[in-house]
């Protein structure tokens, strides 16, 4: 019973459930005062129990709108996921850390590049083309999906969700074991220049005043998923990738000019996207072994 229940659960679902329950016990384990956090616990069941639905009630082999839905319910959830970061951010500390990253930055670099970029380098030409780039993540997941959906390449569309689900929970996880805020609070005081630009600056003002969490700066979950959505279309279809290259590349450095990261973001989002890939590529081939395997027994 259990085993068949187990084997109608998708990898990506799997991770989702998970994470969840993870949370539900550190936030039991760590949660002081307890009855605090009783919303997050909730919103953490509720998820689970949505998910395991998902799984059991839509049965992806039937197609059509049924496979669309079990398929894109991840989608919507991190949505969810992101915003109910803002409620844990001081689960084990009472402060921002921004003080330390910023002492570490300036000693390897020699400045802090938030403030260096602020007093020479900003123009409006500049701050539109990343702001761009960095708004053109909004788009990437949807319209990789979609595109996997319909060339119908649907287990590759598994592995990119399990792939994403685990550098966006990966990313989570450490915005409150090491909380930042990020520079464009940090350094509010010391900024001397706006960053102007009439559209896509805009656009980005726009979703990051309604839908941005205050904290969740360490890692840049953003730069992860890029990423990893960058390598699976330079993998697998080459001539997305090859458009997506240099926008994923703008948007590294559009965190970085537009005051929503430090460089050290940038690299620890892209380092626990490379450790994902890796790791569901590694799964799924372990995988797919023990099955040949089997057919060979």
């Amino acid at each position: 019973m259990v085993n068949s229940i187990l084997n109608k659960i998708m990898l990506h679902e799997k991770i989702i459930i998970g994470y969840c329950f993870l949370m539900i016990s550190i936030i039991l384990f760590i949660g002081s005062p307890l009855n605090v956090f009783f919303d997050e616990i909730r919103f953490y069941i509720i998820m689970a129990l949505i998910t395991i639905a998902v799984a059991l009630f839509l049965d992806e082999s039937k197609g059509g709108i049924i496979r669309f839905l079990r398929l894109f319910a991840p989608g919507v959830m991190f949505l969810f996921f992101y915003r109910e970061t803002g409620g844990l951010m001081f689960l084990l500390f009472d402060s921002f850390y921004d003080w330390q990253l910023t002492i570490f930055e300036k000693m390897v670099i020699g400045t802090n590049l938030t403030l260096f970029i602020d007093q020479h380098l900003l123009n409006v030409i500049t701050n539109e083309i990343l702001s761009f780039c960095y708004f053109s993540y909004y788009f990437m997941i949807p319209f990789f999906m979609i595109y996997l959906f319909y060339k119908k390449d649907y287990e590759l569309l598994k592995n990119f969700l399990s792939a994403v689900c685990l550098t966006f929970f990966m990313s989570y996880m450490l915005f409150f074991l090491y909380p930042i805020e990020g520079p464009r609070w940090f350094f509010a005081d010391l900024y001397q220049n706006n960053i102007d630009g009439p559209i896509f600056r805009q656009l980005v003002n726009l979703v990051i005043h309604n839908a941005a969490v205050r904290g969740g700066c360490m890692p840049s979950s953003h730069f992860g998923v890029a990423l990893v959505i960058l390598i699976y279309s330079r993998k697998y279809y080459p001539k997305i990738g090859k458009w997506l290259l240099p926008i994923v590349i703008g948007l590294g450095m559009g965190t970085v000019w537009g005051r929503f990261h430090y460089i050290s973001d940038v690299f620890v989002g892209g380092f626990i996207g490379l450790v994902s890939v890796y790791i569901i590529w590694k799964y799924y081939k372990l995988a797919e072994h023990k099955s040949v395997n089997r057919r060979k027994t």
